[in-house]
């Protein structure tokens, strides 16, 4: 049976990944650094990791296997997933993949060039209803492929 880990500690969309994970009967892994209030009833299970830079990830890239769904918007996160056999998808809903990976890779470290430079700052914008419906289908879709 396949699991969803989610890199918990920003996560906007668990409340997406409970209900899917609730409708499948799947187990989730929240990782995060610090305890977080877990659904009642549900199959998840939350580890709380040490403090520090990529403790969690760390985690997550030594744990998910093969079928697994990681839930991420840590783009180098999200190819150690795929390096495991995993699949990814980003908060925002697209779904990370060998195709992909390399160039999200390398606009990541252009943004966060940019950002030392001092030319851009903050991060992306709060998510809406329909980033969180696309979120939620999509990642509906992934479970139902990985089941098949």
């Amino acid at each position: 049976m396949i699991e969803i880990f989610v890199d918990a500690d920003a996560c906007p969309v668990k409340d997406e990944v409970y209900q899917v994970a609730s409708r499948y009967g799947l187990h989730v892994v929240l990782v995060a650094n610090s305890r977080m209030q877990l659904p009642a009833g549900g199959a998840v299970e939350m580890v709380v990791v040490e403090q520090g830079p990529d403790v969690a990830d760390d985690w997550i890239a030594e744990n998910v296997r093969p079928g697994d769904i990681a839930i991420t918007a840590d783009i180098p996160l999200a190819a150690r997933c795929l390096e495991a056999g995993a699949r990814a998808l980003g908060t925002n809903g697209r779904e990370f993949d060998e195709d992909m990976i390399g160039g999200a890779l390398a606009m990541r470290e252009l943004k966060s060039e940019l950002r030392e430079a001092g030319t851009q700052a903050g991060g992306p914008p709060p998510l809406s209803a329909r980033e969180r419906s696309r979120f939620a289908s999509r990642l509906d879709q992934m479970v139902q492929q990985a089941m098949r």
